[in-house]
């Protein structure tokens, strides 16, 4: 989970590569008229994320065993739908300062969001609240480091409530 930037496909293929689990991109079950809001700069409303949360949800339930995705999961509220999925569901919130979450969309080519609605999910981002299943994880050095360093925390608090 992050705001767009923090590099959670690259990772989350990674730790699923590692895990020998299934890799879900979020963003691939956008519908059209999400995305199109989005290439326009203009933010999601809960009532738009609603039904791609459910599609997520349900992708996890299909998937049938580990899966790791990739989602921004901003709030607590959109959280909650992904926790419905059968299984245990944990979250890595990758951490980027947003200065440098800035440089990275502004370099960034080829996808739908554009650098202008950064502030706008740092706005709507709600950090993992402490009964929640998940781990921060800094966002330093190689992408395989990261991932790492996500599965170390994953391992470190797997005694974590759900």
């Amino acid at each position: 989970m992050g705001v767009s930037g923090t590099g959670k496909t690259t990772v989350g293929r990674l730790v699923a590569e590692r895990l020998g689990a299934t890799f879900i991109e979020g963003d691939d079950l956008h519908p059209a008229a999400n995305v199109e809001s989005m290439r326009a700069g203009i933010p999601l409303t809960d009532e738009q994320r609603a039904p791609w949360l459910a599609l997520i949800r349900d992708a996890m339930d299909a998937a049938g065993g580990d899966t790791v995705v990739a989602c921004s999961s901003l709030r607590r509220s959109y959280r909650d739908v992904l926790r419905e999925a059968h299984g245990r569901v944990r979250f890595v919130h990758l951490v980027v300062p947003p200065d440098e979450l800035a440089r990275r969309l502004e370099a960034r080519a080829g996808h739908f969001m554009p650098a202008t609605l950064l502030a706008s999910q740092l706005a709507t981002l709600e950090e993992l609240g402490p009964d929640e299943a998940g781990v921060d994880v800094p966002v330093v050095g190689t992408p395989r480091d990261v991932a790492d360093a996500a599965l170390r925390a994953r391992a470190q608090r797997r005694s974590r409530p759900h």
